[in-house]
C-alpha cells in the first residue's frame, strides 16, 4: 500500500470515529492509527532506498562517461603518436579527437542533466509526499489534543 492510501486510511479511521456525546470531538483507537503510522514509517525507507539508487546510478553514469571519454582521448592519441611521419594525418587524428570528446562530454553533460532532473523529480515526490503525510500527522495531533484539553 503506498503512503497516499495510508495517510487516506488515517484520515477514514478519524471520519468514521464516534463522536463523544455532547461535544464535536471524535473518540478514535490510538492502536488503529499507532498501526497505520508504522505501516507508513515502513514505507519510507523504500522510497528513501530509492532516490540513493537514483544518486548512486547517475554517479556511475557519469564515472562511466568519463572513462569512455578518456580511453577514447587517449585512443586517438596513440593513433596520432603512430602516424607523427605525416602531419595532415596527425592533425586529421587531432581534430577527431578533439570531436569525439567534444561528442562524449556532451553526451556526458546529457546524461548528467537527465539523471539530476529525475532524482530531483524523485526527491520532490517524496518531499510532497511527506508534506502530506506531516500534515496528517499534525492534523491527527491537533485533534487528539483538541480531545484532551476538553475534557480537562
Amino acid at each position: 500500500m503506498d503512503i497516499m492510501a495510508l495517510i487516506e486510511r488515517i484520515e477514514d479511521v478519524v471520519d468514521s470515529a464516534k463522536n463523544v456525546p455532547f461535544t464535536s470531538q471524535k473518540m478514535v483507537e490510538p492502536d488503529v492509527i499507532f498501526d497505520v503510522v508504522e505501516e507508513i514509517r515502513a514505507q519510507f525507507p523504500d522510497e528513501l532506498k530509492q532516490a540513493r539508487w537514483i544518486v548512486k546510478e547517475r554517479q556511475e553514469m557519469l564515472e562511466e562517461a568519463e572513462k569512455e571519454a578518456n580511453r577514447i582521448l587517449e585512443e586517438a592519441r596513440d593513433r596520432a603518436q603512430a602516424l607523427v611521419s605525416e602531419q595532415e594525418v596527425v592533425r586529421l587524428a587531432e581534430a577527431q579527437a578533439a570531436d569525439i570528446l567534444d561528442k562524449a562530454r556532451q553526451q556526458e553533460r546529457e546524461v548528467r542533466l537527465g539523471a539530476e532532473d529525475y532524482a530531483d523529480e524523485m526527491l520532490a515526490n517524496l518531499e510532497v509526499n511527506l508534506g502530506k503525510l506531516l500534515t496528517a500527522v499534525q492534523r491527527g495531533r491537533d485533534r487528539l489534543q483538541g480531545k484532551v484539553s476538553q475534557r480537562q
